[in-house]
């Protein structure tokens, strides 16, 4: 595949599956399940915070 479709499709794509990872996780179990949980489903939301609020300043 070009290197456009990884620029264009790279960060969605990462980003679905890191919250793939997290509702899957959180649904197997507890403990170590539950921090890859966070983790995972923590990094989409703070990726588009800082990214709404550096949008925001220019």
């Amino acid at each position: 595949m070009s290197a456009a479709f990884y620029r264009l499709w790279g960060m969605p794509i990462v980003l679905g599956i890191l919250t793939t990872i997290g509702l899957i996780s959180a649904l197997l179990g507890d403990g170590v399940w539950d921090a890859v949980s966070a983790v995972t489903l923590g990094i989409p939301v703070l990726l588009g915070v800082w990214h709404g609020l550096r949008r925001q300043g220019t």
